[in-house]
């Protein structure tokens, strides 16, 4: 299944109190329960301005559909090709 990098432009995202992560995590999954198992929430990174989130999904559109349906940007969807660590110089 592929696994996909979501880049969402949300200002002051790095200020969002413990609760404001908390509402958004929660609509966030209340939108994945309705769209199936096929797709997956891995995690997310927040930063200044904007939220990184890693999904498992059959394909951009459902991302974008996950998106849609939640009120959240996804400026950019980006399908990952390989994953590399340390390691991987061995």
């Amino acid at each position: 299944m592929p696994k996909y990098v979501i880049e969402r432009e949300i200002p002051g995202a790095g200020k969002l109190s413990k609760d404001e992560l908390r509402s958004i995590s929660a609509k966030s999954c209340s939108i994945l329960q309705k769209l199936g198992p096929e797709i997956q929430w891995v995690h997310s990174y927040v930063t200044d301005d904007k939220i990184y989130c890693i999904y498992i999904a059959p394909s951009e559109a459902m991302v974008r559909e996950h998106a849609k349906q939640g009120g959240f940007p996804a400026n950019k969807v980006s399908e990952v090709r390989e994953v590399i660590d340390p390691t991987t110089a061995e």
